[in-house]
């Protein structure tokens, strides 16, 4: 009765706004669409589109319908995909999602051992903006999902890689430069810059500068981590990153990292998988590469 081809057009309707533009795009006549999607309403017993005019409504099955087609087409999608691969003897691929974007250039470390290892593997890297978190590996837009702050929901298994300290960044000329740790009553008057995260996924205001009520002079965000540690060394703000990057930049700019607060703000990273594919041998193989001894001579283990 529901066919694949009924959650594409449900699909493809949304999407491309008209009856006419889905049939395009699924390269089938207007006429055959409507009525495959006529003779389903007649098999259910109820309507999935009422017309307004010249343009469609979803009914509340229409909706539920469109739900289950986000849902079920990219696995079917992947699945083929997946078997395509099968059939030319190839292994797969690996799509890698970022909620971290300092851990960029750790990845980049880690990636290219992986692919020697492993050459009928091909790795994709998402950004945060090109995907959302969480929903991306339910939704199996992505395998593998790189974030500082995991949230385990079920069916969904985070492994974490390695640990790490967020510290202040500042100039080496900066009068905090030389402080053991700042207080959060210390940024009040700083430009703070940060990567284009909203505030609370930011670990220097949740963590430090909210719970003492205190806001930074101006709140600048900047997406390269080149052109904030710039900024920073040229005195234009200060910014929060993890240890190990700002020691690797410490080398070729005038920046040093400061512990926030006394005891300083402890992070970990972790891989998220589908439980499911916790068994796939080259998902398993770039987990435990990236949590062994590589990955610390990389940088970030050990803060």
């Amino acid at each position: 009765m529901l066919e694949r081809i009924h959650l594409s057009i449900v699909r493809e309707v949304e999407q491309q706004g008209s009856l006419t533009a889905a049939a395009e795009v699924l390269h089938v006549t207007q006429s055959a669409l409507s009525h495959s999607m006529k003779k389903l309403e007649q098999q259910l017993g109820t309507d999935v589109w009422l017309r307004e005019g010249r343009s469609l409504r979803l009914t509340q099955a229409g909706e539920y319908l469109l739900a289950v087609a986000h849902r079920v087409l990219p696995q079917l999608d992947l699945a083929e995909d997946r078997l395509r691969q099968f059939a030319r003897g190839e292994r797969g691929a690996l799509r890698i999602g970022m909620e971290c974007h300092p851990c960029y250039q750790w990845l980049l470390k880690i990636v290219s051992p992986y692919l020697a290892a492993w050459p009928d593997v091909d790795v994709d890297v998402k950004q945060k903006f090109q995907f959302g978190g969480i929903g991306a590996l339910f939704g199996y837009e992505i395998d593998l999902l790189v974030t500082p702050d995991p949230l385990h929901k079920p069916g969904l298994h985070f492994e974490p890689v390695f640990d790490y300290e967020q510290v202040l960044v500042v100039a080496a000329s900066h009068p905090l430069a030389q402080a053991g740790h700042v207080r959060p009553r210390d940024l009040a008057g700083e430009v703070l810059i940060t990567y284009p995260v909203p505030t609370d996924r930011l670990d220097i205001y949740t963590q430090f500068l909210l719970p003492a009520g205190i806001a930074p002079r101006r709140h600048k965000a900047i997406e390269t981590t080149d052109i904030m540690l710039q900024m920073v060394a040229s005195q234009r703000g200060v910014a929060a990153l993890p240890r190990w990057l700002v020691q690797d930049y410490a080398a070729r700019l005038d920046i040093v990292p400061v512990r926030l607060g006394a005891k300083g703000i402890a992070k970990q990273i972790h891989l998220g998988a589908r439980e499911a594919d916790l068994d796939t041998d080259y998902l398993q193989a770039f987990v435990e590469l990236a949590r062994g001894p590589l990955a610390a001579s990389a940088g970030p283990a050990g803060g």
